[in-house]
């Protein structure tokens, strides 16, 4: 792993943890990051606790009007204004496109307040979503802001975020409707686009009919490359957090050095800690923990 990372031309954070086994690997797990679009994982969190809430519904019409598309990732913006989508549609492309236009709608359903709100009170003191992609912000925003961008975290709270979405721990006792809405979740999550990270080198077989054994939520800047997972693991569900900054490779390609690396690393853990491969079939939600 040491070999990995300083081998890497920019600088990396990991945090892995085997659920079942308590096995552990952290380097630099509580540095504060640039997130690039993993943010919008804190996003989705914050929508399923409002679906068990019954203050959102997945299938609550939410219109895209002439004018709000952004550029950069996705694919609402090639689409003509208005469109009507649901709420389920607009995180699916927030999460498996990482579509920008849709995660500003999703920002104008919540509000960013709202997930900073959940953010902390989970206890996750260095996660924070700052603002809509690609527009101004409209609110004075945090001295820290210009250096991190859309998001901050580390490499450990956002391996939290996304635990808490497989085991489906979502605040207070259980409820009848929580696995319905956790599974929604990793279906999105499963069903990821961009697979260059950590799949990159784990996922051999063809996943398309009986789903992933991966899922995840990638983030991209030029000198950022990002990738946070569940992999369902035959030894048991491995929460893997990656993220690599200032990197001297700032090209888009698929030999990019920093999705590189963050494929070697993923590579390198699972293969340590489940010798026998994956298993798609224990992505559900409670990850067979429970």
């Amino acid at each position: 792993m040491r070999a990995l990372i300083t081998s890497h031309h920019g600088k990396v954070a990991v945090y892995a943890r085997q659920l079942n086994t308590g096995k552990v690997i952290a380097v630099d797990e509580n540095e504060p990051v640039q997130t690039a679009s993993v943010i919008k994982l804190s996003m989705l969190y914050e929508a399923m606790e409002q679906i068990r809430d019954g203050k959102a519904h997945w299938d609550e019409k939410i219109v895209l009007k002439p004018g709000e598309a952004v550029s950069g990732s996705g694919v609402l913006g090639l689409l003509d204004a208005p469109k009507e989508l649901t709420l389920k549609d607009v995180l699916t492309l927030m999460v498996i496109l990482s579509d920008n236009t849709a995660t500003n709608l999703a920002i104008d359903r919540f509000g960013v307040k709202a997930v900073n709100d959940r953010m902390a009170a989970v206890g996750l003191k260095d996660t924070h979503f700052y603002k809509k992609v690609m527009k101004p912000a409209t609110e004075p925003m945090p001295a820290d802001q210009p250096k991190f961008g859309l998001g901050k975290t580390t490499a450990r709270e956002m391996a939290v975020v996304m635990e808490k979405i497989g085991r489906c721990d979502l605040g207070g006792p259980a409820q009848p409707q929580d696995e319905a809405i956790c599974q929604t979740a990793l279906t999105m999550l499963r069903s990821q686009f961009y697979r260059n990270t950590i799949p990159r080198y784990l996922e051999t077989l063809d996943s398309s009919e009986a789903g992933s054994a991966i899922a995840s939520k990638t983030g991209s800047l030029n000198a950022v490359r990002n990738d946070v997972a569940i992999v369902a693991a035959k030894s048991g569900p491995i929460v893997l957090s990656i993220f690599t900054w200032q990197n001297e490779d700032k090209s888009w390609t698929t030999d990019n050095e920093g999705e590189s690396t963050v494929a070697h690393i993923a590579r390198a853990i699972v293969k340590e800690w489940s010798p026998d491969g994956l298993d798609g079939r224990q992505m559900k939600p409670g990850l067979g923990l429970k």
